[in-house]
């Protein structure tokens, strides 16, 4: 059994979201600002299946929701449904980005989602307080279960990770008689912007979604040589002070 249609588009919904931790569309057509990590470094700095424990897989390119493919019907939450709708298209070259879909071992059960997306400083402030604000103002968000049947999600604040100030959200919803969770995530590491889904259905594991949050942000901080909620530009790890390497 797939996950529901609700929980994909939630999916959908925070890699679209990563998406807007960036410059508008017009912005993106100019040269990649000086010093930002490019697409491959942050690539390397994702999760992958063998970060997540046995039974994990990555799923299929083809496999992963897209704002194109999920249009995302969403009530009841303004704030958040903007920042969702804010992109309908990737990041371009002066917005380096990656993102990874990992499927857990019962049918996609549970689902993990990460992105990674590098800008410049200023304009990363900007967009995480607009992504900070729609979390802590949102407290129910209705998608389009593919049906006529709809799902409204509670949402409430949590805690992932070591910094209590990184913002994160718990989603619950019932559709069909199935319990239907997901734990939304952002995070900032200089000049990159982290957006983190854990998705569950028949089930709500806060101890599994923290424990894979804090794997995300520590592998960023790793590879990247940063620290979460610092607004220092990351740096190589390979580098070392006072001698070439």
């Amino acid at each position: 059994m797939s996950l529901p249609r609700p929980l994909h588009a939630l999916a959908a919904a925070v890699l679209v979201a990563a998406a807007a931790l960036g410059p508008t569309a017009a912005a993106s057509a100019a040269a990649p600002t000086p010093g930002l990590p490019s697409a491959d470094q942050l690539r390397a700095a994702l999760l992958t299946a063998n970060d997540l424990g046995p039974g994990y897989t990555e799923a299929p390119a083809s496999g992963s929701p897209g704002p194109s493919e999920n249009p995302t019907p969403v009530r009841g939450c303004d704030a958040l449904n903007a920042l969702i709708n804010m992109h309908a298209t990737a990041p371009g070259p002066a917005t380096p980005h990656a993102e990874t879909e990992l499927d857990g071992p019962d049918g996609g059960n549970p689902m993990v989602t990460e992105a990674l997306t590098a800008e410049d400083p200023a304009r990363l402030a900007t967009d995480f307080a607009t992504a900070t604000d729609a979390f802590r103002t949102c407290h129910t968000i209705t998608f389009n279960a593919g049906t006529d049947a709809s799902v409204t999600f509670t949402v409430t604040p949590v805690t992932l990770g070591a910094r209590q100030d990184a913002p994160a959200v718990r989603l619950d919803g019932t559709l069909a008689g199935v319990q239907l969770s997901a734990y939304l995530g952002i995070e900032r590491f200089g000049t990159v912007g982290m957006a983190y889904g854990f998705f569950q259905r028949q089930a709500a594991d806060p101890q599994a979604a923290s424990v894979q949050y804090r794997t995300a942000v520590a592998k960023v901080e790793r590879t990247l040589g940063t620290t979460a909620g610092t607004t220092t530009p990351p740096t190589a790890p390979a580098t070392t002070r006072g001698m070439s390497v």
